[in-house]
């Protein structure tokens, strides 16, 4: 039995109390809000001396977490810079785990400049890193890495489907599920230690790998159920991606223009006037929609007109949606696009032109012109787009990196449940296999080669 305590110990200690990297014990200064003139700007202080430096600056000091309005002084020559609100978070209560101080003053560059240049004169003070504050708070154990990265999402979401589901993530919904998944693989793994401790005694050895492989077979299906969703929290946090493919001239261009309402694309007459992918980004109904105009299909006769259709194609087969647009009666799209990933648009219906001699054709008719049919076209593209997110109420996987991970702990899983019993020692290290992927979501285990990639993303003062 001790092996079977030691084994549960060891696949149940969070790392993260303390963290094994080293923290650096300088104190750290930011700009936290958006550069340039403002009403306000936030800066930020975090680390074992913020309380020192917030001495040096304002007098009175404040009581921890209560707001008070001070004049900010340079802590060599006591000029004062500003009359600011100064907050004082206490570690470990504050965002970080350490002392935190923020200054809300006037957001002037120049008295920005003169706070940040006041805040270097002081010794062991420096400029914080991209992410480093983000960073600390996940050293202090205030954040795992997917609420990290759930956080580096809310900070970029452009639209309110994409704030919900990073809101989600930050809050501890995906950490929640997975690390659920892993005490169950540790009480797998504990069964499974029990069935080789008790090897000698027949009937306890087997009823306890029994059980292990009842409860395994059900986590397998939860997490085969969660992989299998269709890429959907990975395009709201990304975006639908649409591409707009047709021969030249079909009116591409015009509608990218009409869709974005703004001349993003060139509209020429002349045929292959679209040599590149132009991209726009909107937000249909809450949720985030990329459309790309592409180089018309066709023989082309230059190279470099070759290497633009090359790149429209490669967009085509990148995107969630094709809209093959055109003017002759086309009930599918060529290339081989499926109708369950494509729609047929039928464009320039403000023109006189034989198609219109012809039974109506396609699955939408436009004018970028007029605007005729781009409601229903919007329609149905947000449609589209509604069913390849979903309903957002479940956690999604939102990062390949979690993907990853996922498929390396039902691979663990499924191999525990098909490999022989007889090699019970190796069904044991499947299941720490499994479980230790999932720890690498959040952070739990071995995240030293992860950690640079996502505290990078942050701004400077974050």
């Amino acid at each position: 039995m001790e092996g079977i305590r030691e084994y549960a110990k060891l696949m149940s200690s969070d790392p993260m109390y303390p963290n094994p990297l080293t923290t650096d014990a300088t104190t750290i200064f930011a700009l936290s809000s958006a550069p340039g003139r403002a009403g306000v700007a936030v800066i930020r202080i975090s680390g074992s001396d913020a309380l020192g430096v917030l001495e040096k600056m304002v007098a009175p000091k404040p009581k921890p977490r209560v707001a008070a309005f001070r004049t900010v002084r340079h802590p060599k020559t006591g000029e004062a810079l500003d009359r600011a609100v100064v907050i004082w978070f206490a570690a470990p209560l504050s965002e970080t785990g350490e002392d935190v101080v923020e200054f809300q003053a006037h957001g002037s560059r120049a008295v920005v400049a003169a706070l940040l240049s006041a805040l270097a004169a002081v010794p062991g003070c420096r400029l914080a890193e991209p992410g480093e504050f983000a960073r600390r708070a996940f050293e202090n154990g205030k954040l795992d890495l997917a609420e990290v990265e759930g956080l580096a999402d809310l900070i970029d979401a452009e639209t309110d489907a994409q704030r919900r589901q990073a809101l989600a993530q930050a809050g501890g919904a995906l950490s929640k599920l997975y690390d659920g998944w892993r005490d169950r693989l540790i009480e797998i793994a504990a069964l499974t230690e029990a069935a080789i401790d008790f090897s000698d005694e027949g009937d306890v050895s087997a009823s306890s790998f029994a059980e292990a492989r009842k409860r395994a077979e059900t986590l397998a299906k939860e997490i085969a159920a969660h992989l299998d969703d269709g890429h959907r929290g990975e395009i709201l946090r990304d975006g639908f991606r649409v591409a707009l493919l047709g021969a030249p001239n079909a009116g591409k261009s015009s509608l990218l223009n009409a869709l974005a309402r703004r001349d993003a694309a060139i509209v020429s007459s002349e045929a292959g006037t679209t040599r590149d992918v132009i991209e726009v980004r909107l937000d249909l109904g809450g949720l985030p929609v990329i459309v790309s105009d592409t180089a018309g299909i066709r023989e082309a006769a230059s190279e470099v007109e070759q290497e633009g259709i090359r790149r429209s194609l490669a967009a085509a087969r990148d995107a969630d949606l094709v809209l093959w647009l055109t003017e002759k009666a086309e009930s599918i799209p060529p290339l081989g696009f499926s109708r369950e990933t494509s729609l047929v648009i039928r464009s320039k219906i403000d023109l006189p032109h034989e198609s219109q001699t012809e039974p109506d054709f396609g699955d939408v008719a436009v004018s970028a012109k007029t605007g005729a049919g781009l409601d229903r076209l919007i329609a149905a593209i947000s449609e589209r787009a509604q069913g390849a997110v979903g309903s957002q109420t479940d956690p999604a996987i939102t990062r390949a990196r979690h993907r990853e991970a996922l498929e390396t702990a039902f691979a663990g899983v499924n191999a525990f449940l098909t490999g022989s019993p007889d090699a019970i020692e190796l069904r044991a290290e499947d299941v720490r296999r499994a479980a230790h992927a999932l720890g690498r979501i959040t952070g739990r285990v071995d995240v030293e080669d992860v950690l640079d990639q996502i505290f990078s993303r942050f701004c400077i003062g974050k």
